[in-house]
C-alpha cells in the first residue's frame, strides 16, 4: 500500500483525514505563500495546493501527496488569516450579515504513477449580523487567529455561522466528499 502524505500544518486538515480512518504522515511543504497574494482568490488557492503537494512529493516515491488552501472571498475581495485581533475584528465586521465564498482548492499527487489531480469546491457561508460586543467577545477568544475568514465554523465560530450552501468540510478546510471521489 502506498504511502499517504499530508503536505499541511493544518490541525484541521490533519483531524478531517484522521475522520476517513486514514493511516498518514504530516509533512508541510516549505513555500513562501506570499508570493501568490497577488493573485485572484481562486487561482491563489489553486496554485498554493499544486506547489505545497509537489514540494512535498519530489521527496517520495510510491507516496500519495495530499496539500490543500483555503480562501475566503467577499465580493471581490480575498480575506486571508488575520495576524492579530484587531484584524480579526475588521474581517468579522466585514463578514457581518453578508455571504462570502469559502474556496478550497486540493491536490493529490500519485508519485508512483506521476499522476496530479487538482480540484476546487466552493461553499457559500452566511454570518449573522453581528453586534460590536458579539466581534469583540469572539476576537478575545483567540479562535479567529490562523483561520480564514477569522472564523471556525467547526468551533466557536459555529454560533455566528446562520447557514451554508455546499460542503461543510470544505469550510473547515477540506472537502471530504470531493476528495474521495477522486
Amino acid at each position: 500500500m502506498k504511502r499517504i502524505i499530508l503536505a499541511s500544518a493544518s490541525p484541521r486538515r490533519k483531524e478531517l483525514l484522521k475522520t476517513l480512518g486514514l493511516k498518514f504522515t504530516v509533512e508541510p511543504a516549505a513555500i513562501d505563500e506570499s508570493a501568490f497574494n497577488s493573485l485572484d482568490g481562486r487561482k491563489m488557492v489553486l496554485e498554493l495546493s499544486r506547489r505545497k503537494a509537489e514540494a512535498v512529493a519530489i521527496n517520495h516515491r510510491n507516496a500519495i501527496v495530499i496539500a490543500a488552501d483555503t480562501v475566503v472571498i467577499l465580493g471581490d475581495q480575498v480575506i486571508g488569516k488575520p495576524r492579530n485581533q484587531r484584524e480579526a475584528k475588521q474581517m468579522l465586521r466585514a463578514l457581518s450579515g453578508k455571504p462570502h465564498i469559502v474556496v478550497t482548492s486540493f491536490t493529490a499527487i500519485d508519485t508512483g504513477k506521476n499522476k496530479t489531480l487538482t480540484e476546487t469546491v466552493e461553499t457559500t457561508v452566511y454570518i449573522k449580523p453581528l453586534q460590536r460586543e458579539d466581534i469583540n467577545a469572539y476576537a478575545r477568544t483567540g479562535e479567529p487567529l490562523g483561520k480564514a475568514g477569522a472564523y471556525a465554523i467547526q468551533g466557536l465560530g459555529s454560533v455566528i455561522v446562520e447557514k451554508i450552501e455546499g460542503d461543510y468540510f470544505n469550510v473547515v478546510g477540506l472537502p471530504l466528499s470531493k476528495l474521495a471521489d477522486s
